[in-house]
């Protein structure tokens, strides 16, 4: 069952409003965010310059969009390990290393997306 609250476009609105105060957040606390920002806006010119239709395109600049996506995830992940406890246990350490996986293989993954389009 969904809990009342708020409906329609004002539920739409209040939901962008707490995606907006997670992006700030995201920016002003996470600087590998911020370094994935700037390559996210340095490789979308890129695939719209080398990309040769608009599915390569589209898969090029997903690619490093999910990027960002799962960094997202991981800072959550960091987040809420650290409100839970700020002293060392294997179990919070092994949440934290899975979201750092995670974001290893999406940079892997994308890095091998342009690898693929490039040279084929």
């Amino acid at each position: 069952m969904a809990k009342p609250g708020k409906i329609g476009l004002e539920r739409v609105l209040h939901a962008s409003r707490y995606s907006y105060q997670g992006l700030r957040a995201q920016w002003r606390y996470e600087a590998s965010f911020r370094q994935e920002v700037w390559l996210f806006l340095v490789m979308v010119p890129l695939a719209l310059w080398l990309g040769d239709n608009a599915l390569e395109q589209a898969m090029m600049i997903f690619s490093v969009g999910m990027v960002l996506v799962v960094e997202t995830v991981n800072s959550s992940i960091e987040a809420i390990v650290d409100r839970i406890s700020d002293e060392k246990h294997e179990l919070s350490g092994r949440a934290k290393d899975l979201g750092s996986a995670a974001v290893m293989l999406s940079l892997s993954l994308a890095g091998v997306v342009w690898l693929f389009l490039l040279f084929n």
